[in-house]
């Protein structure tokens, strides 16, 4: 019999104990409720019984891989219903909204009929219907999604580097989500399927409160970003996984880049005109960790440029307190994230006295010894010069309180991403700007690819706490998504994720990361970005953070 260790005591147990039963016998009733396993860092399903003597490590949806394993699970059921009421219909599950996924089909959707595939779930979940693994051939699996008319699935597994394909079957239906699944159908418990025309939204619990549906949160200007990426995409004949891997293969994706690289242009030039217009003096711009604040604030500067103005650009990083004096978060370690960290009284002094017209001294902090410098530098504004002020807290309300409305200009910037790998499956935007970190991070701050693993968590639940609960506040959105980044980002961190040992305690991010990457072909195409580029400030070459010769 396998001896098992959880939480430090160590039992033995039958032979075909499944980790779910061993976790019953550990935390008899304990909520919220085991939803996977971790052993050495890998994520195991609740009905996988251990063979040999290891430790388990609970996972439930308060953890990020529950809350995957939960969302698959939730998936799936949702599919069954909708084959079941709208048999046929083609399903596109397209990007989260707050605790939901927004959710797309090509028929008209009522609320009798979004009741109706919300009855049918409940039914499902009632049956108790198991999830079986099964494990196929790529061709049968390419055979199979070809008779069910699945086109994005059947072009998309044309791409798969590995002959053998993990599926997962119920009710007789087979479905892939990259990752693991809860036991059956009864282990789905908690959601609600909202009507949201178009579309409709699929509503999971908070993290905070996992035995509860969290409220639907509106975000509409969120929703008009990802609905005119979405539509630019649709225009350009890209939507999954597969439709850049042909662009690759058939040498049409260099044309691509510079037509994407073209409308994000256009938009930055909009929101110049907006600016102007509004005669704007002070111009916010927020967003969460790598999502290119700092490029399309030097794009933005060029803009202005061109309508007459002189804009000048100020670093909130500038109002840092000195380490000692920041706030400490839950594990005890300095809260560089929270808002204040900054010294916001002396933010807001000098921004007033800017925009009367008078002169201040700029406070420099250095990160080498987390404290601000003893001598900053002056700056005076004259009239045909906005100050462009860039920081994670742009968008929060005390930043501008002594400021009239009319004088500023708020921009929310962030990689929303709507490409997929198929119609089923979304690619999360939280893990394209991860990838986008890793890459940095390496390249210009030399932090080896574990440390920024090691940080993701943290810097995740800041952005929770302290910057999506702003976001609505901006006057204009600007997604830096682009479609073609993820084929480029490949080639700089698939080598460092794969070389992750399974021991590592970030092996089953890294593992994650790389089972999407494997769906995308590498790109060389680095020659044809501009030097101003979104995608630069993360693999480099961009000429706004050159030295002058």
């Amino acid at each position: 019999m396998p001896r098992i260790t959880i939480d430090g005591v160590s039992r033995a147990f039958p032979e075909g104990t499944q980790a779910g039963e061993m976790f019953d016998a550990a935390y008899p009733g304990r909520t919220p409720r085991p939803v996977a396993a971790s052993v050495h860092g890998r994520i195991r399903p609740l009905n996988w019984a251990p063979e040999e003597d290891c430790t388990l490590t609970l996972i439930d949806y308060t953890h990020e891989e529950g809350r995957r394993v939960y969302e698959r699970s939730l998936r799936f059921v949702f599919l069954l219903a909708c084959r079941d009421v709208l048999p046929g219909v083609r399903v596109r599950i397209e990007h989260s909204v707050g605790y939901g996924l927004y959710i797309r089909m090509d028929t008209e959707l009522t609320e009798q009929t979004v009741a109706a595939i919300e009855a049918r779930m409940r039914a499902l979940c009632a049956r108790d219907l198991p999830f079986v693994r099964e494990r196929w051939t790529r061709q049968r699996a390419i055979e199979h999604f070809r008779r069910e008319g699945q086109d994005d699935k059947v072009r998309l597994l044309s791409y798969r580097p590995y002959a053998f394909f993990d599926l997962y079957a119920c009710d007789g239906m087979y479905e892939y989500f990259y990752g693991d699944m809860l036991p059956s159908t009864g282990h789905v418990r908690t959601f609600a399927l909202l009507s949201h025309a178009p579309g409709m939204v699929l509503q999971m619990p908070s993290p905070g409160a996992p035995d509860r549906v969290a409220p639907l949160v509106e975000r509409p200007k969120m929703m008009q970003a990802f609905a005119q990426t979405a539509q630019w995409y649709d225009i350009l004949g890209c939507q999954n996984a597969a439709d850049l891997n042909d662009m690759i293969r058939e040498g049409r994706l260099r044309e691509f880049v510079r037509v994407n690289d073209a409308l994000q242009e256009k938009s930055i030039a909009a929101i110049a005109d907006a600016i102007v217009r509004r005669g704007a003096r002070a111009v916010f711009i927020a967003g969460p960790s790598s999502s290119g604040k700092t490029t399309f604030t030097n794009r933005l500067a060029v803009q202005l440029r061109v309508n007459g103005l002189r804009p000048v650009m100020l670093s909130l990083d500038n109002y840092y307190k000195n380490l000692d004096e920041v706030p400490v978060d839950e594990d005890g370690a300095p809260d560089l994230e929270c808002l204040e960290s900054l010294d916001v009284p002396l933010f807001s002094a000098q921004l007033t006295a800017l925009l009367r017209g008078e002169t201040v001294e700029i406070p420099r902090f250095s990160f080498e010894t987390n404290t601000r410098r003893p001598q900053g530098v002056p700056l005076h504004l004259e009239k045909d010069q906005p100050v462009l002020i860039e920081g994670i807290h742009g968008l929060n309300p005390k930043m501008t309180e002594a400021i009239p409305r009319e004088y500023t200009y708020r921009i929310y910037v962030s990689a929303l991403t709507t490409l997929n790998l198929d119609d089923h499956n979304r690619i999360r935007t939280t893990d394209v700007r991860l990838l986008r970190r890793l890459v940095r991070d390496y390249q210009f701050r030399h932090a080896p690819f574990e440390e920024t693993l090691g940080m993701w968590p943290s810097v995740r639940r800041g952005e929770e706490k302290y910057i999506f609960p702003y976001q609505e506040e901006a006057d204009t959105m600007f997604n830096s998504a682009l479609a073609y980044e993820l084929s480029v980002l490949k080639k700089y961190a698939y080598p460092f994720l794969t070389a992750i040992d399974e021991r590592s305690p970030h092996f089953t991010a890294a593992r994650r990361l790389v089972k999407f990457l494997n769906y995308f072909q590498a790109a060389d195409v680095e020659g044809e970005l501009a030097p101003t580029a979104i995608l630069r400030e993360f693999i480099g070459g961009c000429s706004f953070y050159l030295k002058p010769q």
